[in-house]
């Protein structure tokens, strides 16, 4: 490594402001922070130390992502892994050339969006089709906004509904039966889109009243997105968030316990068209999307009872989406619609705190 730094240092001068690759400094940087550093260090007293800087946040949530990766691989095959790259470079490209347009520094919050937009897709979901989603949302759901750091939207979920509305007869085509035995599809080696098996999804047999096991739902041996089929995967990574500070407990538990609550209540009150709570928790892609997604900390409220308040409005939104639409899965839309309203709990929040203290004063 420290020839490598060696040579980075060489080719510095050549990337600085005014020289003749300024205009790709971005991408010199970025191989730069990704090796030795941290994106900014203070050049003078006093100097403080954070736990956590960027890069190493989106380590952790990449790390805790791994078990639902794995679990996708096993189940449905390497076909995964191509989608991971592709999903990677094509996101990437996007990200580079928005980064060198603007002579900005190469962020590492791609890493997490390219990460997870594939787990969140069909497993037969055509590989030219990946690419055109991940970059969809890196453009439209982050770069319009100005990049990293800035933008309204998840930018996964938001190349998700663009597939979804914009290719819907192939997406819903895409789907393919996990993979059996001891084995499951880890001896599959083939890239190409398998054959399309039209298999149903737990949640589209549970409204013509067939219930998948329990146990098929919490190990993943079901159909369904690649990394929203098992449970036990999601819940070990989903705890890793938790115990290392990264993911808002406050946002996790809102989200599951109103889901729960209400999903229970309406399963009393209609049990024929209402699924059983266990049922519903397992299914889908809704602890996937409590742990991953309604926790990305630019999209979510800052404050303490705002994330409370998030995570209750998208687990009740949730559930009513599945009960009460057309759609049989309803957490790509719920977050959608908590992150337009992250913004203004924040503020409700904050008014209400400085009236208090006014009272008080």
């Amino acid at each position: 490594m420290k020839l490598v730094a060696n040579i980075l240092e060489k080719f510095r001068p050549m990337f600085k402001k005014d020289a003749k690759f300024a205009r790709f400094h971005s991408i010199f940087d970025a191989a730069d922070n990704a090796l030795f550093s941290a994106t900014h260090t203070a050049k003078v007293a006093p100097y403080g130390r954070g736990p956590v800087d960027v890069k190493r946040y989106m380590f952790m949530v990449i790390v805790a992502l791994t078990p639902a990766f794995l679990s996708g691989v096993y189940y449905f095959g390497w076909r995964v892994v191509a989608m991971l790259l592709v999903s990677y470079i094509a996101g990437g490209i996007v990200e580079v050339a928005f980064a060198v347009v603007r002579k900005e520094e190469i962020y590492e919050g791609f890493l997490v969006t390219g990460f997870i937009f594939p787990m969140i897709l069909p497993p037969c979901t055509p590989l030219w089709m990946v690419a055109l989603g991940v970059m969809f949302g890196t453009l439209v759901g982050k770069e319009v906004f100005g990049g990293t750091g800035r933008n309204l939207f998840n930018a996964a979920l938001v190349g998700r509904c663009f597939l979804a509305f914009g290719y819907t007869p192939v997406m819903a085509a895409s789907w393919a039966p996990a993979g059996e035995g001891a084995w499951g599809r880890l001896l599959d080696f083939t890239l190409a889109r398998p054959d399309a098996v039209s298999t149903a999804t737990p949640l589209v047999l549970a409204k013509g009243g067939e219930y998948a096991s329990l146990l098929d739902l919490f190990i993943g041996r079901v159909a369904g997105s690649v990394g929203e089929t098992s449970a036990l995967a999601i819940l070990l990574g989903g705890a890793f968030l938790l115990l290392v500070g990264i993911a808002s407990w406050r946002t996790v538990c809102g989200v599951l316990v109103s889901f729960t609550v209400l999903g229970a209540i309406l399963h009393n009150a209609s049990p024929e068209a209402v699924p059983p709570i266990e049922f519903s928790l397992l299914s889908g892609g809704i602890l996937f999307g409590a742990f991953f997604m309604a926790t990305d900390p630019v999209t979510s409220p800052t404050t303490v009872a705002g994330r409370w308040a998030y995570g209750l409005l998208i687990g009740s939104v949730t559930i009513l989406i599945r009960c009460f639409s057309g759609y049989v899965e309803g957490v790509t839309f719920a977050i959608l619609f908590g992150n337009i309203c992250a913004p203004l709990i924040d503020e409700v929040v904050i008014r209400a705190k400085i009236r208090g203290y006014a009272r008080e004063r």
